[in-house]
């Protein structure tokens, strides 16, 4: 398969840097101060699972502006951008689209489905998610923090299609865990929990899940803010399972945990954040069933309010 990879940042850098590594047919969108980096120190990937590093001359590179001048299609478009950069990254990657492109987003939340269904079209949209904990630094190295590194993908009518398979053997033996979804919008919304509840307790106590867990009623609120996020998705009709629930929940309430969400670290460097996509959309779905979320609002209205600072 031709894959195309929008963004050589975090994720995908990292997915579509270990598909490189593997000698899969792998080219980056990037802008130009990412490509001109990349060809100066290839793309480096920093894993406790294992260090890659993708020399710049085995590197294939394409800006929106080139892509546009010279249109073709992909067989696999791995969507990695932030939720907010969304409709930018679908006008820079619409040249590549053809009557076979498969469309794969690795996005937070269910929103930009609705998104790239309208613009695209929905048969060429598959579900997909993924589980790591990644940043890159200044110097453009992508970094891995823990060992997750997984991607999952599905048909979101629950059919193993020819497409399907033929991603799942393509993705398999690169270097990161592989799974095939019987129900990837379930997949999706069991993450969306997960993300949403950790985000928001992360941001709204504005500290890592240790720092959370140590603080007088901090172990009760992150339980109660988890119960609110699963309560929106149980009355959305994807109820967490009792496994993933009592992952997350340990997830969130571990002693000691250092961990710090992506959207907390993206709020201590000044820079945007998902708010809207993560826990706004998340909210309006639990509104439009009737489920209140209090400590959820909160936390959407601190970053909301955070969000209106860095943009004045």
């Amino acid at each position: 398969m031709r894959i195309l990879v929008i963004g050589a940042g975090a994720v995908g850098g990292y997915f579509g840097g270990r598909l490189a590594a593997a000698e899969r047919d792998v080219t980056f969108v990037v802008r130009e101060a990412r490509a001109e980096q990349l060809r100066r120190t290839g793309l480096q990937i920093f894993d406790v699972c294992g260090d890659v590093t993708v020399e710049a001359r085995s590197l294939k590179l394409l800006t929106a502006e080139e892509l546009r001048a010279r249109p073709e299609a992909f067989d696999l478009i791995l969507l990695s951008t932030k939720a907010y950069s969304l409709e930018s990254a679908m006008e820079n990657f619409a040249p590549a689209v053809g009557d076979a492109t498969a469309i794969l987003p690795l996005l937070n939340g269910m929103r930009h489905l609705d998104a790239l269904d309208t613009r695209f079209g929905a048969e060429r949209v598959v579900g997909g998610t993924t589980y790591i904990v990644a940043d890159m630094d200044a110097e453009g190295g992508v970094h891995s923090m823990t060992g997750l590194h997984d991607v999952s993908f599905g048909e979101r009518d629950k059919a193993v299609t020819a497409r399907i398979k033929a991603m799942e053997a393509t993705m398999t033996g690169a270097g990161f865990d592989v799974r095939l979804e019987a129900d990837i919008v379930a997949a999706m919304w069991q993450k969306w929990v997960m993300l949403a509840s950790a985000g928001a307790i992360t941001c709204l106590m504005r500290g890592s899940i240790g720092a959370v867990v140590a603080a007088p009623g901090g172990v009760e609120t992150a339980r109660a803010i988890i119960a609110e996020c699963a309560a929106i998705a149980t009355a959305n009709g994807y109820a967490p399972t009792e496994a993933s629930l009592a992952e997350g929940t340990r997830r969130v309430t571990e002693a000691g945990s250092p961990l710090r969400t992506s959207m907390y670290r993206d709020m201590c460097k000044g820079a945007r954040v998902e708010a809207d996509q993560i826990l706004g959309d998340l909210l309006e779905r639990g509104r439009q069933h009737g489920v209140e979320a209090p400590l959820l609002r909160a936390a959407y209205a601190q970053l909301s309010v955070y969000s209106a600072s860095i943009k004045s």
